[in-house]
């Protein structure tokens, strides 16, 4: 436990092995359950994840989304962090976006990868598409984000219930964000972000316009 919360982490999968093994080497002794969601890999991520100690569901159909709606029903802590399973994301971090969420009041927040620390973690291409996706949800949403694509998030799991979550792919990482500062208190906090284990599943193009269109939709079709 941290401050008396039960802590839930949850951490959606496809073919990580190389990178789940480093995720999970370094994760804070508070975090009460780990809860690894193996999006159908064919690699072994499940068989890792297991050996170090995580509790491992499967989800045969495909997408980020649907991966981290699963997980979120099996999470038993007060708090859920989520993160992806490549090492890119702080774990030694949680306790910091943790902290600022309960001495804010804030139901949910976002870490902010911007300005990088590093900034071999992340390729000009992906920075681009970062700015553009950020720029047209400030534009669409009427709030100033910084980083609207971050993969790791800690919010109040009482939440959820207030959500309304559709997408099973990748923009539900831009929607759960959508969702939670119109039905919640939202912020963002600054965070480190490393350079990947492993290879990576994005697709920056093809990801890129569905995330775009989506954020279209969301606004004017689906809000």
């Amino acid at each position: 436990m941290y401050k008396e919360y039960k802590i839930s982490c949850v951490i959606p999968c496809y073919n990580e092995e190389e990178g789940i093994k480093e995720t999970l080497r370094i994760m804070p002794s508070y975090i009460d359950e780990v809860i690894v969601v193996d999006n159908n890999s064919i690699d072994r991520t499940d068989e890792i994840a297991k050996e170090m100690g995580a509790k491992v569901m499967f989800e045969k159909k495909k997408g980020y989304g649907i991966s981290c709606k699963r997980g979120f029903l099996k999470a038993e802590g007060e708090i859920i962090v989520v993160l992806d399973g490549d090492g890119t994301y702080p774990r030694s971090e949680i306790a910091k976006l943790v902290d600022f969420m309960l001495e804010n009041a804030l139901d949910f927040i976002s870490g902010c990868r911007f300005p990088l620390k590093n900034r071999k973690s992340m390729c000009r291409r992906n920075i681009i598409g970062n700015e553009i996706l950020t720029f047209f949800f400030c534009f669409l949403y009427r709030y100033k984000i910084k980083d609207s694509q971050s993969g790791m998030w800690v919010f109040k799991k009482s939440l959820l219930s207030k959500l309304r979550l559709l997408s099973n792919g990748m923009p539900f990482s831009e929607e759960i964000k959508i969702e939670a500062l119109k039905k919640g208190k939202f912020g963002e906090c600054h965070i480190g972000y490393y350079e990947r284990t492993g290879k990576t599943k994005l697709y920056p193009f093809k990801d890129g316009i569905k995330n775009l269109v989506f954020l279209f939709t969301k606004k004017f079709i689906g809000g």
